[in-house]
């Protein structure tokens, strides 16, 4: 959608938004999401068969078979069995999922059937929208939260426009919390890791207070004694020139950088729950949570996992391979000293607060439900980190600290009736109001200027400071008919327009920086944009028999353009360096999901194709360490699901579960994009990038002496392996009269796959399988479970994005050009952990 002039939409967004605001008043904010969405088990005969998750993909109360969307449902109890405190733990164990840690920009990327935002940019929202309680949360540091006593938790595929706030273009983690139940329940749970070393612990104490009031605290904290990545790091030399100007020689000074830390982490979260039943009717649900997440080097996962030499391009001493160990220095205890947000010992490091409430009520009639939900939640990172994450000698080092908070408030309505019978409805509608404050410092090149002001910017090449305000409005409408019986059509549609105001602003730069061309300080950069888009949906249900549904659907999805806060501002750049336009989706799915043989038996095949217009990404420029947002293009999304789960009664508490898929992504026209460092003519960087007309044409030898720019048409995108699958068993038998026995086995295949999105062939990943495994021993009468929970068994080392390395590769677009050595973002190592749980 193209961007739109200014005044009409913010008039008539303000006069929508007055309306919407006046009506949720009216309404009394009603919303409950454990109301709307329970998870409940179906209940199975005496022995096995197979019972169903409840799920709200539609906001609607249906079972996993029933529901017309490809999702994936993972009880409460398959979390604790498999300990999956943390979307990357989720991921780990979900085919065609995948999350990869970051240390900055918005510090992970989450991809879904290959389609994901990269991660080098904090200005970028994740096209796989997570949902926490029935609110959007659209920021890649979501993954740092403390996601532990669920009451379910969902991942739906694909494009979701209608039902989650927005920014769904790829898909929707759906994250319901536990509530308080209606009697005392008391969990107290402690383990250890061996890889870590890592202590932690759980406490959850739930209890009614009245017939209609009840309560829940729930608290979990760690600590690791040690790191998953082995450092390589050693102490360097970095020698800064005391530069005042381009005419002045300077001085040189030799600082000693030592070498980072190892990842190790703290974390502590604590949650609180009141559920208010007041009449048959009204339900009100508060939740409130606090958490801070740390660790002494938020760069430990990124390793450099291959060299064209064997060894680091900037420092041969330290072997380049695919192992869990990766090499980067503290920033020198002097420069330290005076660059703001860094450890006085000069230590890496990375702090992550938050803290939200959420406010919901429902008032469920008989045929009518009116729902509301009021969110507000926050969240500041800073860190410390060595920018080109290698441990080198020398003035490229690059030390930058980042600090960075974001505000957002939410309040979405919606009213949906509840007859059954020929036809229902729903109707509501969304807004958010959002902060986001980015401020940003870096030390490298050996620079110093003595006669800098304020002091702290001596050693500094740059700094940032850069903010977003955005706003929201979204109405949407959903109308269900059954003109027969067993047949259901559905269409639907959501409007949003939304506004983002932003400024740019490099406080101070070094002057030979400036004199360089290569920053432009001093000069504000504002951006005011407004957009709006209409995404239609519309799906048609049958169910021949109970045990049968089969449903195709039409979707699309829609992600708001936005501003680059983490940029870089010179003489060189515009306003459109820095804007960037929405992302859209549009295609068909469709499925069949069946029962057999009394329930145990189940069969799943879904088939869907999508297209993704302007698809928003961040390259990373290595040779100058910069960013540009950029959309590139198209890109189309392909393939077949099938998945299966056995329960034969005849061996009670025996499961057998498993999935095939075929994803096939890759990019359609998307020229203009930027080539990766060192990428060759030859090699298909063979385009000119044209500034006046924001476009690109071929190379030319009589007036060109560099190519710039690539197509990346039939190129794969990030993550995105053509076959992925799962194969997996549990078995839980009871021991007479003295407890019960279970035992848990779970493999995941992926095939091979580009690590980065511009299709870099010297990033690809190469097939893996890691496996996974729980065994667990609970007493009689259920008070106590011992439990040991080992992950990725194999101990496979496998990458998820990455970028060029700094300050490696040259001449990109020649007929010479060196290849980058390349960091990707590491998996977890195998991980053992002994565990012990006391119930009440």
């Amino acid at each position: 959608m193209p961007k739109l002039s200014r005044a009409a939409p913010f008039r008539r967004r303000t006069m929508i938004r007055s309306a919407f605001l006046t009506a949720s008043a009216g309404l009394g904010f009603i919303y409950s999401p454990t109301a709307m969405a329970q998870e409940t088990q179906t209940e199975q005969a005496q022995q096995g068969g197979i019972g169903d998750i409840i799920v709200t993909a539609r906001k609607r109360q249906e079972t996993t078979q029933d529901v017309p969307v490809s999702v994936i449902a993972i009880s409460a109890a398959r979390m604790q069995q498999y300990d999956l405190s943390s979307l990357e733990r989720v991921a780990a164990q979900t085919p065609s999922f995948s999350i990869g840690r970051t240390p900055s920009g918005s510090g992970a990327t989450l991809v879904l059937r290959g389609i994901g935002s990269n991660t080098t940019s904090i200005g970028l929202e994740q096209s796989v929208a997570v949902i926490v309680d029935g609110a959007y949360s659209g920021q890649g540091r979501t993954i740092n939260e403390g996601f532990f006593d669920l009451g379910r938790l969902e991942i739906l595929k694909g494009p979701q426009a209608l039902f989650f706030g927005k920014n769904a273009t790829a898909g929707v983690v759906s994250i319901t919390t536990a509530d308080p139940g209606d009697k005392l329940e008391v969990i107290a749970r402690a383990g250890y890791e061996f890889t870590a070393k890592q202590v932690y612990g759980e406490a959850i104490v739930s209890s009614p207070l009245s017939e209609t009031l009840g309560i829940r605290i729930a608290a979990r904290a760690s600590k690791q004694f040690d790191g998953y990545y082995k450092q390589l790091g050693t102490a360097q030399p970095y020698p800064t020139i005391d530069r005042t100007s381009t005419a002045v020689p300077g001085t040189t000074t030799i600082h000693t950088s030592g070498p980072a830390g190892d990842g190790r982490a703290t974390e502590a979260y604590i949650r609180g729950t009141l559920k208010w039943e007041p009449t048959d009717t009204l339900t009100a649900v508060l939740k409130a949570n606090y958490g801070i997440n740390k660790n002494n080097n938020p760069s430990a996962g990124s390793v450099v996992y291959y060299c064209p030499t064997g060894a680091l391009a900037s420092n041969p001493a330290i072997a380049c391979d695919r192992r869990f160990a990766s090499s980067a220095n503290r920033t020198p205890t002097d420069i330290a000293a005076s660059v703001p947000y860094s450890n006085a010992s000069g230590q890496q490091g990375n702090r992550y607060t938050s803290w939200a409430t959420n406010l919901g009520l429902t008032w469920a009639m008989d045929e009518l439900t009116i729902s509301s939900i009021t969110n507000y939640n926050w969240n500041r990172n800073t860190f410390q980190f060595d920018g080109d994450s290698v441990s080198r000698a020398g003035a490229p080092g690059v030390f930058a600290t980042e600090d960075s908070t974001w505000h957002a408030f939410s309040q979405e309505v919606r009213a949906q009736t509840n007859i059954g019978g020929f036809w229902d409805a729903m109707i509501g509608g969304y807004y958010q109001s959002t902060k986001r404050d980015y401020n940003a410092w870096t030390a490298s090149g050996g620079l110093e200027n003595s006669a800098a002001t304020p002091g702290f910017r001596r050693y500094l090449a740059n700094s940032k400071d850069s903010q977003t305000k955005g706003e929201t409005f979204a109405a949407f409408a959903q109308f269900i008919v059954r003109p027969f019986d067993k047949l259901e059509i559905a269409g639907g549609v959501r409007y949003t327009a939304e506004s983002k105001d932003s400024y740019f602003l490099q406080p101070y730069s070094h002057p030979i920086r400036v004199a360089q061309g290569i920053f432009l300080p001093g000069v504000t950069l504002r951006s005011n944009q407004d957009f709006d888009d209409w995404s239609p949906e519309a799906t048609v249900t049958y169910k021949p028999t109970g045990d049968i549904t089969i449903y195709g659907a039409y979707k699309t999805a829609y992600k708001s353009g936005g501003f680059s806060n983490s940029g870089i501002y010179s003489p060189s750049a515009g306003l459109p360096d820095f804007e960037f336009d929405p992302e859209n989706a549009k295609g068909f799915e469709a499925g069949i999901k069946t029962t057999w043989l009394d329930r145990q038996l189940r069969l799943n095949l879904t088939a869907y194709n999508y297209k993704y217009s302007n698809l928003q990404l961040d390259f990373f420029r290595s040779d100058i360490f910069a960013f540009t947002t950029i959309n590139a293009g198209s890109a189309r999304t392909k393939g077949v699901e099938f998945e299966f789960q056995v329960a034969p009664r005849a061996l009670d508490g025996f499961d057998l579960h498993g999935s095939v898929n075929y994803n096939r992504a890759r990019y359609g026209d998307a020229p203009g994009t930027p080539c990766w460092a060192g990428q060759t003519r030859g090699q298909g960087c063979n385009l000119v990038y044209v500034a006046a007309t924001d476009s690109s044409r071929p190379f030319n030898p009589a007036t060109d002496t560099v190519a710039n720019r690539q197509n990346l048409k039939g190129q794969p995108t990030a993550n995105a392996p053509d076959w992925t699958g799962n194969l997996g068993a549990s078995y839980e038998a009871q021991l007479g009269g003295s407890g019960k026995l279970a035992l848990g086995l779970d493999a995941r295949y992926s095939g091979s796959y580009i690590a980065t999105a511009f299709g870099n062939p010297f990033t690809r990943q190469k097939r893996y399988i890691s496996l996974d495994g729980t065994i667990s021993f609970t007493t009689a009468d259920e008070h106590l479970q011992f439990q040991l929970i080992g992950k990725n068994l194999t101990n496979r080392f496998y990458v998820i994005g990455g970028n060029d390395t700094p300050n490696s590769g040259s001449g990109t677009g020649t007929n010479a050009g060196v290849l980058a050595d390349q960091t990707g973002f590491a998996s977890l190592p195998r991980t053992v952990q002994a565990q012990v749980t006391f119930r009440y």
